[in-house]
């Protein structure tokens, strides 16, 4: 039985892809510890080495799981590790490239037999006004948004014990009309359909598929859609400003919200979108 530590890693990224981590002290319940919420579980996490899905990653692990993580580079899988630390595989891949899904799974099922939390994470997001959109730009987007994550769950699931859990990372978008976001709220409203879709044919295995809408959240993915520091710094003062908690989203929170969903916390939640923007589209 693993016991949680009572500290958790705060990881944040840098405009030129330097990952950090800062050691943080949390409040520890039943008497100064608790038995991990995902001990002895297994997990895949598509998207796992940077933002979100690598905060996830840690919390994960700090909470007693395996994971695999994917990622396109193989250096910032290799980042992704150190911050880890233990109890992780890296496997290089593009969730684009439907080709690249079958060895991963072949992985872990030969070194794992199986596994129980799959979440997919992997995102892509390139503005542009709806006249401006190319059929190329139209692809790429379904393609790693929507597409990669649709045929990692199709194959995740013969190797998927029973009562396991499935969370596909969506966003606030696919809630409102945001202009300029034309492909990627589109990708995003798929996942929400697929959620109860899938929960819906999966729910005689006791498999739970859930989403997680996050709003603007300080990773990487939110940089990429500048050019500039400055440009990115102006975004985030706008994104806070029209949240009503006036502040933008930290990854290990996005993360705390996938452990529920992934864990027994959430053990009577299917077909659920659960939101963490700050009250964005909520107010």
């Amino acid at each position: 039985m693993l016991i949680r530590p009572a500290t958790y890693w705060r990881i944040t990224h840098s405009l030129n892809g330097e990952i950090t981590k800062e050691h943080v002290s949390k409040t520890s319940t039943a008497k100064g510890s608790a038995v991990a919420k995902l001990d002895g579980k297994v997990a895949v996490i598509i998207g796992g080495s940077s933002g979100i899905g690598l905060a996830t990653a840690k919390t994960f692990v700090d909470e007693g799981a395996y994971v695999f993580i994917t990622g396109r580079q193989q250096s910032e899988l290799d980042k992704a590790k150190v911050v880890i630390g233990e109890n992780v595989s890296t496997v290089q891949g593009d969730v684009a490239k439907l080709e690249h899904l079958d060895p991963l799974f072949a992985q872990v099922k030969a070194e794992k037999g199986g596994l129980d939390v799959l979440v997919g994470s992997a995102g892509f997001v390139e503005v542009a006004p709806m006249a401006a959109v190319t059929p190329e730009h139209f692809d790429k987007t379904f393609a790693i948004n929507a597409r990669g994550a649709f045929f990692a769950v199709q194959k995740a699931v013969p190797m998927m014990h029973d009562g396991g859990s499935i969370v596909l990372v969506s966003s606030g978008v696919h809630l409102k009309g945001i202009p300029f976001y034309h492909t990627y709220g589109a990708t995003k409203a798929a996942l929400r359909f697929w959620a109860r879709s899938m929960a819906a044919e999966l729910k005689d295995r006791g498999i739970r598929v859930n989403t997680l809408s996050p709003g603007a959240t300080d990773t990487p993915i939110l940089n990429g859609q500048f050019k500039t520091k400055e440009e990115a710094d102006a975004r985030k003062e706008m994104f806070k400003q029209m949240t009503p908690l006036g502040r933008i989203g930290r990854p290990e929170e996005m993360a705390k919200a996938v452990l529920f969903l992934g864990s027994d916390d959430s053990s009577y939640t299917t077909g659920f979108d659960l939101v963490a923007d700050g009250g964005l589209t909520q107010l």
